[in-house]
């Protein structure tokens, strides 16, 4: 009988090919990891194999060996960082709560809030004039969209003028109590232009969307209101 010592090398040597991590192997096993992010023990893993697996006539060079242990230790220092600094984050979020606590009970100022009537005092606001107006109408709504109260001014000089609302209706009734919407048109070089009218309310609560991190502040009437669009705090 012949024997093929051909054949039985090739055996061989493939079953101790299949013994063997290859890099490629090891490099297609970490992009597999999460979402394809390598993170540092996906390195080590990948460092190691490169290592255990390097041709013995032509070891990995002393400056390439170094170079990845570089790497190795930027990566590190990089996930560390990251990790600091999503701590960082959650504890201003927490710190910027506490403080914006303080303003519940406060008064607010700020566009698009209604006029909130309560015991029948009055209600002040400001209107947004950079360029001036020769005149300024105010109209007061109730919760049906009826007209209850129209307030005329003459000449306002640029800026942000105040108004009163005593809470009376046009036959100088007292309106009850509730949240009263407004609209200010203004006669801004001689053309009718809806302008901006800032409201004051009383904070109640504040929040924080937790998707984009803004705070927000719930008044009185339940209107919420971005905290970057408040105008001006009081008492």
């Amino acid at each position: 009988m012949t024997i093929d010592s051909s054949s039985n090398t090739a055996a061989t040597n493939a079953a101790n090919l299949a013994n063997i991590t290859r890099t490629a192997d090891a490099q297609a096993a970490a992009k597999a990891v999460g979402s394809g992010t390598m993170g540092k023990d996906d390195f080590l893993k990948l460092f190691t194999a490169q290592l255990r697996n390097q041709d013995p006539t032509d070891p990995v060079k002393n400056e390439a060996f170094v170079a990845q242990l570089a790497q190795f230790s930027q990566l590190e220092a990089t996930t560390n960082m990251a990790g600091a600094l999503t701590q960082m984050a959650s504890t201003m979020q927490g710190d910027r709560m506490m403080n914006a606590a303080g303003m519940i009970g406060r008064s607010i100022t700020a566009p698009g809030l209604p006029a909130n009537l309560t015991d029948g005092k009055p209600v002040t606001g400001t209107i947004a004039l950079p360029g001036g107006a020769s005149t300024v109408q105010i109209d007061i709504y109730d919760a049906t969209g009826n007209a209850v109260r129209t307030m005329v001014a003459g000449t306002q000089a640029p800026g942000a003028p105040t108004f009163t609302w005593d809470g009376m209706d046009n036959n100088g009734k007292l309106l009850p109590d509730g949240a009263y919407s407004i609209s200010t048109t203004a006669m801004v070089s001689g053309k009718s232009t809806t302008v901006a009218t800032n409201m004051t309310s009383i904070v109640k609560s504040i929040s924080t969307d937790p998707k984009t991190q803004v705070l927000t502040v719930t008044d009185q009437s339940g209107q919420n209101i971005p905290l970057s669009s408040v105008i001006s705090f009081g008492q």
